[in-house]
């Protein structure tokens, strides 16, 4: 299925036909630029008009100045490569040469970008500059975004503003007014749907800040009146565990980046009954499957049967989709394919279904290999997870002279369970925890042991922070 031509609008065209932009506003944790801003000018110091045509590295240390350059940028450049923050100087230079950047928007030092740093090199300003009057919207733009691989250089993934804006181009806009948040960062896939639907909306959005609070961002989307928000399951365990999270009142709480299990989807709905909690399925590659707004982990088996914009099957145990919203290519001289020959795109999850439903059980490269029996830390953390005592968990392997890896775990409680509790009350719920996991668990994948942790490492896309080899 190939992808739909980009016969979508330019964001500020968008913009330029909303009948009221009027309160509607950008925001992170220090400024808030109106929408209707970026109809009198750019942010871009007077150089937009030079950017016209170009492959352009938006490259900056902050979300907002990155939302701001989509906006600009969108219909102007030929192309743009949205670069998250952790991305190491020296994966740079390879980036600038797959993608073929010829300007840069940043405000990293000049170092960051090595020996091919391109002539046009823009700061963002924090000032509006008259925008002139022959920058106009033109030829589509192909937006380019990094994969979250932690090891060598991130692969460059095309889309079209027209396939990730699919999703929800279709959907009838909500009479009641709406305010976008996300946990995720917009330069990734997740945070950029969010992205894209406030845009498009347009509405409000309430941008994260990495190193913020949970407390004080929880507070910032109260108020700013946050109505739709997003974010990974490891976020909302977070999120959840804060007394600031009381006063808010989400009318839609979305989960995807992660498994959603039982656990965290049965708690979002008992914290805010009065939500509508979905989670949904996504990837940089395969773009949005489907989202599930029946409460239950897994996804219903009949999908795989669907014949309209979305397609998906399971071929060795792992799910494949085609869909107009899949990603065009890999950018780069030696790039793989990204698709099968039919089209679909191997997302590598693994999936294990019933005559009702499918469930999610792990990543293929994920496994833990105990004696030559297959686990996916990801179901045993969701068995893990159900304990009432439990916040959340990271199942990994454990070398062993015998099987070659044990399965352990990584448990952090809940705060009234995890402090001042003794040692006494720690061995029973970890006996408790296990005794769950012997029930549930084939007896090669119950953990060996259970370490109570204060916390897990997160990172920055909001993903519990696994074990790579």
């Amino acid at each position: 299925m190939k992808p739909p031509k980009n016969d979508v609008e330019s964001l500020r065209d968008c913009l330029r036909r909303a009948a009221d932009l009027s309160g509607l506003y950008i925001c992170d944790r220090e400024r808030t630029t109106p929408l209707r801003d970026l109809l009198r000018g750019s942010y871009l110091g007077g150089h937009l008009a030079q950017m016209r045509g170009r492959s352009v590295l938006i490259a900056t240390r902050d979300q907002l100045a990155t939302a701001l350059a989509l906006i600009e940028l969108d219909g102007i450049a030929r192309r743009f490569v949205i670069c998250p923050s952790d991305v190491a100087p020296q994966q740079l230079a390879a980036i600038i040469a797959d993608a073929e950047i010829d300007a840069i928007v940043s405000d990293r030092a000049a170092s960051d970008f090595g020996a091919r740093r391109p002539a046009l090199c823009v700061a963002p300003s924090l000032r509006l500059a008259p925008i002139a009057a022959d920058v106009e919207a033109g030829a589509a733009t192909e937006w380019v975004l990094l994969t979250s691989g932690t090891t060598g250089t991130p692969k460059l993934v095309a889309h079209s503003l027209a396939g990730l804006s699919a999703p929800f181009r279709s959907r009838p806009r909500s009479a009641a007014r709406v305010v976008w948040a996300t946990f995720y960062d917009i330069r990734r896939y997740g945070g950029l749907q969010i992205f894209l639907r406030a845009a498009l909306g347009p509405t409000s959005l309430v941008l994260s800040s990495g190193d913020e609070p949970v407390a004080e961002h929880v507070r910032r989307l109260c108020d700013n009146g946050v109505t739709h928000i997003s974010g990974t399951p490891t976020h909302w365990r977070r999120c959840i565990m804060s007394p600031a999270a009381k006063r808010f009142q989400p009318a839609y709480v979305r989960l995807s980046g992660e498994i959603a299990d039982q656990a965290i989807l049965d708690s979002l709905r008992a914290f805010w009954p009065n939500a509508q909690v979905g989670h949904a399925y996504a990837s940089t590659e395969a773009g949005v499957g489907f989202e599930v707004l029946d409460g239950q982990e897994g996804f219903p088996v009949h999908l795989l049967a669907a014949t309209g914009e979305v397609q998906m099957k399971v071929e060795d145990g792992s799910l494949r989709i085609r869909s107009t919203r899949v990603a065009s290519r890999y950018l780069g001289a030696d790039a793989a394919s990204l698709a099968g020959g039919d089209g679909f795109v191997d997302t590598g999850d693994m999936i294990e279904c019933t005559s009702a439903r499918c469930y999610f059980r792990g990543r293929r490269g994920g496994i833990i290999n105990v004696g030559g029996s297959k686990v996916h830390p990801e179901e045993v953390e969701a068995v893990i997870n159900r304990h009432p005592k439990v916040r959340m968990s990271l199942v990994k392997a454990q070398r062993s002279p015998i099987t070659s890896a044990i399965v352990v775990a990584d448990v952090v409680l809940l705060g009234d369970a995890g402090a001042a509790s003794s040692s006494a009350d720690t061995a029973q719920t970890q006996q408790e925890i296990l005794a769950l996991c012997r029930q549930d668990l084939a007896p090669y994948k119950v953990p060996v042991l259970i370490r109570i942790v204060p916390a897990l490492e997160v990172t920055e896309s909001g993903k519990l922070a696994r074990p790579h080899g």
